[in-house]
């Protein structure tokens, strides 16, 4: 009987502690995703090429827009800091930036690691000129 009451207080504290850890899961979860795609789903090898022959300025464009755009749906300040207050617009701006610098990150750690995704073709199998041989040509 005290190996069941051992049991169900076990079960008790475990169900206190997923409770308690929801929260932070939900935070955590979406900068969980970000790097699963950045590491995972992107091919570094070939990105880091793209954006040194000029696709770091599209990027840097988006993020300015995204930022600001971010800026006028969600217009206030930041002050969860506590010590500070960020005004509107450059919280966002570091926010964007962080997620950039850390799918930069994502990027170096693939490389570091050799991880390489695995490649999918999207395009179609190419069409073959052979009509096979029931049909007669003239």
């Amino acid at each position: 009987m005290e190996l069941l009451n051992d049991l169900v207080r076990l079960l008790s504290v475990l169900w206190d502690m997923l409770v308690q850890l929801v929260p932070l899961g939900k935070v955590l979860l979406p900068w969980a995703v970000w790097c699963i795609w950045w590491l995972w789903c992107v091919n570094w090898r070939k990105a880091w090429p793209m954006l040194a022959e000029g696709g770091w300025a599209p990027v840097v464009l988006l993020m300015i827009a995204a930022s600001l755009t971010w800026s006028a749906i969600d217009a206030r300040s930041c002050n969860g800091l506590g010590f500070v207050v960020i005004p509107n617009g450059w919280w966002q701006l570091g926010v964007v930036c962080t997620l950039a610098g850390l799918a930069l990150f994502c990027g170096w750690l693939q490389g570091y690691f050799g991880w390489t995704p695995q490649e999918l073709s999207v395009e179609p199998p190419p069409a073959h000129d052979d009509h096979g041989a029931a049909h007669a040509h003239h």
